[in-house]
């Protein structure tokens, strides 16, 4: 069994996250993979509600995506993701991204929804069932899981802890719809044993949000909930595995 660490930020510009410091701590933690996604720092400036979009930022932005993609081509167990900006720019896909990101919070600069190549980028995720690891506002979450209406997989991450929180989404019953699923990091055992005891094992992800949260310790929060082997495989690598299509 690989252990896949579904939630990594990792990047060399304006973050020092090299992928070889990442290695050590998957390694200590006996994790075997993960999924990558460039930081938000080199997506935009979220420290400006008012940014807007310049060359330099599209060019930071390229180079952002373009690491992650050449680590996935050198190790079969890295997934690089899509971190998607305003320029929707859909003729990226087709290098061989497992996955796309999409993240804003409260009070930073807004996605363009009503930009027609913001459809024609959501319509080339579909196209390629590309998953999408979904991180908005309560608001923009219920949006933008009606707009993608079950067409590709929606992962939430933090199990919606950063998405107006896990209980607002519990309640709106998001994850009762079969695409949706969650990880796992940053979030509480006791979170978790609820999603687990409501849907099951096929919907869950470990991740650990590194830097913010650390590969070793985020594993050994779902260690200790005990769960039985089969189970417990599906949370920390077949799940994952499946939606980044590499198992046979």
């Amino acid at each position: 069994m690989k252990v896949i660490d579904s939630h990594i930020h990792c990047g060399i510009q304006n973050s020092d996250l090299p992928f070889e410091t990442i290695r050590c701590y998957l390694a200590s933690g006996n994790i075997q993979g993960a999924c990558l996604y460039a930081p938000v720092e080199d997506i935009y400036n979220r420290y400006n509600e008012r940014f807007e979009d310049s060359q330099p930022w599209i060019a930071t932005r390229q180079r952002a995506n373009e690491y992650v993609l050449r680590l996935q081509e050198t190790n079969q167990d890295i997934f690089a993701y899509y971190f998607v900006w305003n320029d929707f720019r859909r003729e990226e896909l087709k290098k061989g991204y497992r996955g796309v990101k999409w993240h804003r919070h409260e009070y930073e600069p807004l996605y363009n929804y009503d930009d027609p190549r913001c459809e024609d980028f959501l319509q080339e995720v579909y196209r390629l069932q590309l998953p999408v690891v979904l991180e908005e506002s309560f608001e923009n979450t219920l949006y933008m899981l009606r707009r993608i209406d079950g067409r590709t997989p929606v992962i939430i991450p933090h199990m919606g802890g950063l998405n107006g929180g896990f209980t607002a989404l519990f309640q709106a019953k998001i994850w009762d719809e079969e695409s949706v699923l969650a990880d796992t990091a940053l979030a509480t055992p006791y979170e978790m044993d609820i999603f687990l005891k409501r849907y099951g094992s096929n919907r869950l992800l470990f991740g650990s949000d590194f830097p913010f949260g650390y590969p070793g310790s985020e594993l050994s929060k779902v260690q200790r909930l005990k769960l039985r082997d089969a189970d417990y495989e599906k949370v920390v690598s077949t799940n994952i595995l499946k939606l980044m299509r590499a198992l046979a």
